[in-house]
């Protein structure tokens, strides 16, 4: 075996000067250490969205569960984003159901009796604007590996999972039912095989659900469960009824009685219940009353009868969002109220104070206890997990799940990275870098938040990326000088004597594509600003029906003002949703509202004509506008995206005008039901590319719509509620509604995809321009550095020219082609036969097929052959812009396992050329094109000339070469001489002089390999004499991760090495070309056996 020194990354901190003298060798190959070559590929087109998070504020909790019998294995259910499983007490996490049919969870419950058994059910419990819808109940037997539906696919929101403690096949479900319509599944539901079949145990009216259930951990046969009647439109919202109410079972919830001694009568809106664990004839429940009141009522005698406590309730957002009421199981009479600040009680619920949340999150929906830490306990918010271990007096917060809920979205031009800005749900404004400048990925604190509230429609101003409008819920906007800081409220304002705006809860705001300056927005009017918000005007009368909401039906009837109306959290009615501006046509205008209608104007707003959405083919009159997008390319195109899920119609609607709007056909083909179309995008090249967000992910069209193909890879299921595309990089960037956002690099392929792209036997892609820029090690040489595994860091996009290309056929080996022909005889129930010795040798003695990206210089000079993948279909290949590594083959991956790689090119022009390579034959595949290499950043020092540098990099290449080569063919010389010692000692006729000559040459090749580094003192960190070794690891070191250079310093170093060099090398090729063949050629003769290096005698 050879004694080889180890390569070390060019993103290692700078060597102590020890180190330096220990690793010689290692540094002549520091820039020449670090691969970068990435491939994959998918069902569509090989094109991966990247996530990029963030983490820093996470989203949504629904529920948390865990192992009983292993409490660092944790489950959170997430209300907009999956399930998410640690089994290290949130070091890390794995999503566990990303690839089931929803993403909207409402409660998730580890099987007490096998913790294997996990129940999820779908479809988020609250009653909030923004939830999304499930699809029934799910049951994992492998700890959240795999999961079966187990029915209940009407319900769309499922509160609660109780399984009995001692039988895993009996499980009861607490379902709310749909919000939006009546019907479906809702009630009690039970099973006793394990969800095989269902039957409903409580639950009549077309309205009521159940909002909870518990039960009496003696006595698994005794079970309480609260109904909750509930409506939800887009005008209001009716938080109870008279068929709320509590209930008990004694007979393990086969049949249930009314409670009513001392509990409240009339509408009751949302119920939250508790048991003591500690007295479990103890009982809670916190009731919703009319018009957001409420309070805690307590029955000591298992529910016979009850007394009211604190006028407590879950408020802030409402009841709906809230109302989880939970016991201690550690003290008796102590209680959580959870809401905007969870309340605690000490005396059973007579009294709650707030509990300190100064570095908490608000918006609690769980809260969990460990068994035997009374003083532990964890938290689910609207921001995430928390965990404390004083009772709440202080906070953990686990910073790595990436939940956050993104309504709507903004790109800026910032260079050479763009940033993106969401709005999200209950975590502010926020936004951060599309990608970054170090070798780790994307941070947490690379995230800001720029303006607080629940965030909205963002807008950056093109061409000047220092300038946001951000927003709040309800039309809040301020302008944002982001090199400040500072925030400038905005909102425009009514003149005295007019009516007060309404602004949507998402409103919409929108930047002249004509002029930077200009500014609409949208209330129930279209106001205009042409000097970036300092001042408004109106340039449009009430665009809506103007309608008084609470005349309008819920639950199919009007009703009296003494009513648990709930109006404080949802957005304002007959409001503007969205606007949009032809970019080819000044004051060509639309605007669409939340109540149906369609606003035209061809004027700049002088003047509108008014459609209905009743009126489009296939449309409700019902249907919400989520958006208007004026065509890229035609003046007189619009397209038209909505949805009328909140009147419990699931269809996508997406149509265009070719007419501003006169006539609309649909152009949804394609996009299945329940895929409600949230917003459109075009690309600005070609006009039949777009991109549509959908309920379930994203879909994309080349054609203008005539057919729509699912494009998510890379993606969970998610809602995606908002798209938008980076002109300058080709990105698509898509905000998800609980997974944060995910960017498409560079999708200019699909471009150029036809049917005759396709039939080609290959197509290459032309990539857009690849950045050159040194990355930096932020976090230190891995990915995480020394900061813990649980620090989050989404990806970066392959550093480098990434190449997109697409194989018709591909071209497999023959045994490959064999083993497929096979299978598809058998599939037809044919025989399969011997393919004979013949065909099994071919096989066996094939070299496989190659495809390599052949990457080339201006002058045609080749930098680089990439392997890359041949089979069918669509690839994506990372030129990572280095040459290759110019030293010996064999030399290792480094600590990193990475191969070794040369030094990067420089900045220029280049093209790609697909090459295939078979039975040693080469021919072009498809190519070249062409794509350039783009300085990313300018040093603040002015260095040697780009020319200069590439030079002298060369230069080292050219003896790091020769090096390296001299290196292995010692040691391999080393070998040689003793085997022929080995050889010499067999002998019975050596020549006499042979032993000593041997002996000779082994030690003059000892002392020239201690020269490398391998020598005792190296291994002691003693000093060394300097030699090629420490001076050519000078200069390369010294240039490994910067542009600037060479410096006269390291100029010198390197003719140092050369110098030092050259007489090692000159003897060493004597001894390999002439003494070591003639002491080969004197043994060969002399009859000494066979050894290493030697000819084959005889003849």
């Amino acid at each position: 075996m050879h004694t080889l020194a180890l390569s070390i990354s060019r993103e290692d901190p700078p060597l102590s000067l020890t180190n330096r003298r220990l690793l010689p060798v290692a540094l002549i190959i520091a820039t020449l250490s670090f691969g970068a070559l990435g491939a994959d590929s998918n069902p569509y087109n090989g094109m991966n969205w990247r996530n990029v998070g963030p983490a820093f504020m996470s989203g949504r909790i629904s529920d948390i569960d865990w192992d009983p019998k292993d409490h660092s294995t944790w489950y959170v259910a997430v209300g907009s984003g999956g399930v998410w499983k640690t089994t290290n007490a949130g070091v890390t996490w794995t999503p566990i159901f990303d690839n089931e049919s929803v993403y909207s969870i409402g409660n998730v419950t580890v099987d007490p009796s096998n913790p294997n058994r996990v129940w999820v059910g779908t479809g988020e419990d609250v009653g909030g604007r923004h939830v999304g819808y499930g699809d029934g109940i799910y049951r994992s037997d492998d700890g959240g590996q795999t999961w079966k539906n187990m029915g209940l696919a009407e319900s769309e929101h499922i509160s609660t999972i109780l399984v009995h403690p001692e039988d895993s096949n009996t499980v009861w479900a607490a379902v709310q039912g749909p919000l939006w319509t009546s019907g479906g599944e809702r009630g009690v539901y039970m099973t006793t095989d394990g969800g095989e079949t269902w039957e409903k145990t409580l639950g009549a009216g077309k309205w009521t659900g159940v909002a909870d259930i518990i039960i009496d951990p003696r006595d698994p046969d005794v079970l309480y469960a609260a109904t909750w009647q509930r409506h939800r439109t887009v005008a209001a919202y009716m938080g109870g009824g008279p068929e709320s109410g509590l209930h008990k079972s004694t007979d393990g919830g086969r049949t249930w009685s009314k409670l009513s001694n001392g509990l409240p009568t009339g509408n009751l809106g949302k119920i939250g219940l508790t048991i003591s664990p500690i007295n479990p004839d103890i009982v809670y429940a916190a009731i919703e009353l009319n018009r957001r009141e409420g309070g805690v009522w307590r029955s000591d005698d298992r529910g016979v009868s009850w007394v009211k406590g604190a006028d407590a309730v879950g408020g802030g957002t409402g009841p709906h969002y809230y109302q989880e009421l939970i016991a201690s199981p550690h003290k008796l009479d102590r209680l959580y109220l959870v809401g905007p600040v969870v309340q605690k009680s000490e005396d059973g619920g007579k009294t709650f104070e707030n509990m300190p949340q100064d570095a908490k999150h608000s918006d609690t929906h769980a809260v969990v206890f460990h068994p035997e830490d009374p003083d532990y306990i964890m938290m689910g918010t609207d921001g995430g997990v928390y965990e404390s271990f004083d009772l709440g007096a202080t906070w953990r917060f686990i910073d790595n799940l990436p939940l956050t809920q993104y309504y709507k979205l903004a790109l800026d031009d910032a260079e050479p990275f763009y940033n993106i800005y969401g709005g999200t749900q209950d975590n502010n404004t926020q936004g951060g870098p599309s990608r970054t400048n170090n070798t780790n990925g994307i941070r947490n604190a690379d995230w800001l938040v720029v303006l607080g509230g629940d965030g909205h429609q963002p807008a950056t101003e093109p061409g000047n990326p220092d300038i946001l409008y951000a927003q709040s819920q309800q039309g809040n906007i301020s302008r944002i000088d982001l090199t400040t800081g500072e925030r400038m409220y905005i909102r425009p304002q009514p003149a005295p004597g007019e009516p007060p705006e309404r602004a949507n809860w998402d409103s919409p705001i929108l930047v002249s594509p004509h002029d930077p300056k200009r500014l609409y927005f949208g209330t129930q009017r279209v106001w205009r600003s042409d000097d970036r918000g300092n001042d408004w005007r109106t340039i449009s009368g009430d665009l809506t029906r103007d309608q008084e909401r609470l005349l309008l039906p819920i639950m199919d009837k009007t009703w009296s003002w003494d009513s648990p109306w709930d109006m404080l959290a949802m957005s304002q009615y007959n409001t503007i949703t969205s606007l949009a501006e032809s970019p080819l046509q000044e004051g060509l205008l639309y605007a669409g509202t939340d109540d149906g209608l369609i606003q035209v104007s061809e004027n700049g707003g002088d003047s509108w004509t008014q459609s209905e959405v009743g009126s489009l083919p296939g449309v409700p009159s019902t249907a919400f506008i989520n958006d208007i997008r004026a065509d890229l390319h035609d003046a007189d195109t619009v397209y038209i995206t909505m949805d009328n899920h909140k009147y419990g119609d699931y269809k996508p609607y997406l149509l265009v005008s070719r007419n501003r709007g006169r006539s609309w056909r649909s152009i949804s083909e394609g996009i299945p039901d329940k895929h409600l179309v949230w917003r459109v995008v075009q690309d600005h090249i070609k006009p039949g590319l777009m991109f549509a967000a959908t309920e379930f992910g994203v879909y994309v069209t080349l054609n203008g719509g005539q057919q729509w193909e699912k494009f998510s890879a890379g993606m969970p299921t998610i809602s995606i509620r908002d798209i938008a595309i980076q002109r300058r990089e080709n990105d698509v960037v898509a905000a998800s509604f609980g997974r944060g956002f995910f960017v498409l690099d560079d999708y200019s392929a699909l471009r150029e995809l036809s049917d005759e792209a396709m039939a080609k036997e290959a197509a290459l892609f032309a990539p857009r321009d690849a950045y050159w820029f040194f990355p930096r090690p932020i976090l230190g040489a891995t990915k995480r550095g020394s900061a813990g595994d649980q620090t989050y860091v989404a990806e970066n996009p392959p550093f480098g020219a990434v190449l997109t290309y697409h194989l018709s056929e591909g071209f497999p080996t023959l045994e490959k082609v064999r083993q497929d022909a096979e299978k598809e005889a058998m599939d037809a129930g044919k025989a399969v036969r011997f393919p004979g010795w013949d065909a099994v040798e071919a096989e066996r003695r094939e070299a496989a097929p190659a495809v390599k990206l052949v990457i080339r210089d201006a002058d045609g000079n080749v930098i680089r052959r990439i392997d890359a993948p041949a089979e069918k279909g669509f690839h994506r290949v990372a030129w990572d812009l280095h040459h290759p590594y110019p030293g010996s083959i064999e030399t290792p991956p480094n600590w990193q396992g990475l191969p070794p790689r040369g030094f990067m090119a420089t900045p220029g022009e280049y093209s790609a050329e697909l090459v295939l390579l078979k039975n040693g034959q080469s021919r072009s595949l498809a190519g070249p094109v062409e794509f350039g290499v783009v300085r990313a950043y300018e040093g603040a020092l002015q260095g040697p000339s780009l020319e200069e540098r590439d030079a002298f990099l060369k230069d080292i290449a050219l003896v790091v070469g020769q090096v390296s080569a001299a290196q292995y063919a010692i040691s391999d010389a080393i070998e040689d001489l003793e085997s022929m010692q080995k050889m010499l000692d067999l002998s019975a006729n050596a020549p006499g002089d042979a032993d000593a000559k041997v002996h000779a040459l082994h030690q003059e090749l000892l002392v020239m390999k201690d020269k490398f580094g391998d020598g005792d003192r190296q291994g002691v960190g003693a000093n060394e004499a300097q030699n090629f070794a420490w001076w050519l690891g000078h200069a390369s070191w010294g240039m490994s991760s910067t542009s600037y250079g060479p410096t006269a310093s390291h100029a010198r170093s390197l003719q140092y090495a050369k110098a030092d060099f050259a007489p090692l090398r000159e003897r060493l090729n004597t001894i390999l070309t002439s003494e070591i063949p003639a002491l080969r050629q004197s043994l060969l003769q002399s009859g000494a056996p066979w050894g290493q290096g030697q000819i084959i005698p005889g003849g």
